[in-house]
């Protein structure tokens, strides 16, 4: 799909600033002043990117931009959080109502796009030393990440092949990272550190107890309202537009009504 060239496009340019901006000389166990470069750059070539892969209507580019620089770590604090995650979800949301996206390839947008986009943060992340903001330690499930897992364990429902309690096996967490998304963040996560699973990871290692993935999904769905999009600290710095609105859901001003210099 051209749509989903484009978003991937970008993320390879946005990789390849990594390759180019150096590491600042620092011996701080977090937040390498090289990020802020990068981010620097990011903010000075949003509208560019935007205009040149997405499309080029100035209202649409206004609207996009936030989303696009907030997505990927703060560069005053050095920090990322499932904050930033939802910026880029928003990204991703504000361009399927304007029509960027088909209607059909939502499975395509997790596990293509938002995967590059997982894939680009964590090289971020242990590129720059950036802070997780607002880990729980051991009884959260990633100290950056949260929508991998959701949407991980929603790719996995229904699989005759792996259950719950495949995720305490080393052999089919390496054997299947490429092929299923909630491996691939348990793989990554073991390999960034250090001791048993069991002990660094204890609210992923419970996981293993539960008897589905269903469950396991709804539980984290719940979870994600809950400590995400209702916590304070995170949803006071949600963007608000014409695309996404601050009204309330169930208020009749809510409804999408796109003028003619918003639609594609």
């Amino acid at each position: 799909l051209k749509s989903v060239k484009a978003i991937l496009e970008i993320l390879k340019i946005l990789h390849s600033w990594i390759d180019e901006i150096p590491l600042a000389p620092e011996t701080a166990r977090f937040g390498n002043k090289a990020f802020r470069v990068w981010q620097a750059r990011l903010e000075e070539n949003a509208e560019i990117l935007i205009g040149q892969y997405i499309l080029n209507k100035p209202l649409l580019v206004n609207e996009l931009k936030p989303y696009l620089t907030n997505s990927f770590g703060n560069s005053t604090r050095i920090d990322y959080g499932t904050g930033h995650e939802v910026s880029f979800l928003m990204f991703l949301l504000c361009l399927w109502k304007v029509g960027f996206f088909a209607d059909t390839c939502s499975a395509v947008l997790v596990l293509r796009i938002f995967d590059a986009y997982i894939k680009l943060c964590r090289r971020l992340q242990m590129t720059y030393k950036l802070e997780p903001a607002g880990s729980h330690g051991a009884w959260c499930l990633d100290d950056y990440q949260f929508c991998p897992f959701l949407f991980g364990s929603s790719q996995l429902i229904g699989n005759p092949d792996f259950l719950p309690r495949s995720l305490c096996d080393p052999d089919i967490i390496h054997r299947y990272s490429d092929d299923y998304m909630f491996m691939n963040c348990i793989l990554h996560i073991t390999n960034v550190k250090a001791g048993p699973f069991a002990e660094h990871s204890n609210g992923l290692y419970s996981l293993c107890t539960v008897p589905n993935w269903r469950n396991i999904n709804s539980g984290l769905l719940r979870m994600y309202e809950a400590e995400v999009l209702k916590k304070f600290p995170v949803a006071q710095h949600f963007m608000f537009g014409i695309l996404l609105s601050v009204e309330p859901a169930n208020s009749s001003r809510s409804a999408l009504h796109i003028s003619e210099e918003m639609k594609l």
